[in-house]
């Protein structure tokens, strides 16, 4: 298939300007270790329909993931920790899809606007809380499906994931490993609520996998980035300017 074809009613401006937003998410995600789904949804969504915008990260945002799943020798343990966390991300996610429907319209920019508004101002401003190991069982199934609805409404896959994650007391390679973990499983369940709306078609897939080199590309620029800038720093200019677009997507979905 030609390029044309992946990129049907595209022109070459989009297609390089959808490029370039890959590039800078995986810039992202090589400094801070997340945030390729969100800051390639919140900017994508500024000038296409948010489901649109969830089909083309699928392919980018799997590949990146199941990278940081790594090593796989330690998964199993794991998995029996946050298992019951996915089961409740995947059941989520499908729901919210046949409820919802593909993410479209006004409503869809309003949740992802406030999605990124709230991730912004808890990573900011929330203070770290710790989750007591007997409420895990029940727990984890419940926020895995609060997550997996967000998801599903919003392409956006960190609430309340990550700081259920950062609660559990792990250490920083297995959080590292648990967030590949939960966001491999909530991009898996994404594409098949997709699919289920119709919104992820073969041309699609081929579009994303075509944006997985400029985002592979982000990637090592952003892991050397990391060595000579503070990860501090970059990360509060980051989680900013999310806060900047959430209140953009939710003015223009409101007006």
């Amino acid at each position: 298939m030609i390029l044309t074809e992946l990129f049907d009613g595209y022109t070459p401006a989009l297609v390089l300007l959808v490029s370039m937003v890959f590039l800078l998410a995986g810039v992202v995600k090589g400094v801070v270790g997340l945030g390729l789904p969100t800051i390639s949804m919140a900017l994508l969504s500024i000038f296409m329909a948010p489901a649109h915008a969830a089909a083309l990260l699928v392919i980018p945002s799997l590949v990146t993931n199941v990278w940081q799943t790594r090593p796989f020798s330690s998964l199993m343990p794991l998995l029996q920790r946050i298992g019951g966390m996915q089961a409740g991300v995947v059941a989520g996610t499908l729901a919210g899809a046949v409820v919802l429907g593909a993410p479209a319209g006004a409503w869809a920019a309003m949740s992802l606007g406030v999605a990124l508004l709230a991730y912004s101002a808890w990573a900011m401003f929330g203070r770290p809380f710790t989750v007591p190991a007997q409420t895990e069982r029940w727990l984890g199934p419940i926020v895995g499906a609060l997550t997996g609805f967000i998801t599903a409404a919003t392409g956006v896959f960190v609430v309340p994931a990550v700081p259920y994650l950062q609660s559990l007391g792990l250490a920083r390679d297995e959080l590292i490993q648990a967030m590949g973990v939960s966001f491999t499983v909530s991009t898996v369940a994404l594409a098949a609520g997709l699919w289920l709306n119709d919104s992820y078609s073969f041309g699609t897939a081929g579009a994303s996998l075509f944006m997985l080199a400029p985002a592979l590309a982000g990637m090592a620029a952003g892991t050397r980035l990391r060595h000579s800038l503070a990860p501090s720093v970059f990360r509060r200019c980051f989680l900013v300017s999310l806060a900047v677009v959430g209140v953009y997507l939710f003015a223009k979905g409101w007006l």
